[in-house]
């Protein structure tokens, strides 16, 4: 799949707002690419395709974790605020051809990280996080950081998403602590 091939299918499904915020991502997931020596196409693909389950109904959602019950593993008992990752990772495979696994992880774990994830996995959440619109306190000083020291600056941004959903009284994503507690360890070595 093309990244014009991609607009076609993504922009339709989103409002204004988010797509403007999905061509953001796009954009500083391009920027991080180059600085990290990542390939800047794939990058720009996740990018474009991160968000595309974003604005489907629950319902939708559910439907589309039946019907791919396998890859979707156990995503229906995960915080509902993460599904449209999981969700946008199983529509690019199956219904949009996406093979790339590097591609299609990135996209699934776009909110939540992982343990061990790879430098594009990285790449997008980051970019995801520290997008032009975005204007949370801190972003400008994790924007630097992901410029200088991409491990030290993912460790941040997940510690930054935990400490939010906790404000907020949102439901933690387990994945979410697993991937600050490695990422920290390993910055620890």
């Amino acid at each position: 799949m093309t990244c014009e091939e991609a607009k076609k299918l993504v922009k339709p499904r989103l409002g204004q707002k988010r797509w403007t915020h999905t061509k953001n991502v796009k954009k500083m997931a391009v920027q991080l690419a180059e600085r990290w020596g990542e390939n800047p196409e794939k990058a720009a693909l996740a990018a474009l395709l991160h968000d595309s389950a974003k604005e489907l109904p629950r319902d939708a959602l559910l439907q589309i974790f039946a019907d791919n019950a396998i890859i979707a593993e156990n995503a229906p008992a995960r915080p509902a605020a993460i599904w449209h990752g999981i969700a946008a990772a199983i529509v690019a495979e199956t219904q949009w051809g996406v093979t790339d696994p590097e591609i299609l992880s990135a996209i699934r774990c776009h909110t939540t990280g992982k343990p061990g994830m790879s430098l594009l996995d990285k790449i997008l959440y980051l970019a995801d996080m520290t997008s032009a619109e975005r204007d949370w306190p801190g972003v400008e000083e994790l924007r630097r950081l992901e410029m200088e020291d991409l491990d030290q600056a993912l460790c941040v941004a997940l510690k930054q998403s935990i400490d939010f959903v906790k404000e907020k009284g949102g439901e933690l994503d387990p994945e979410s602590v697993a991937a600050y507690e490695y990422q920290k360890a390993q910055l620890a070595r």
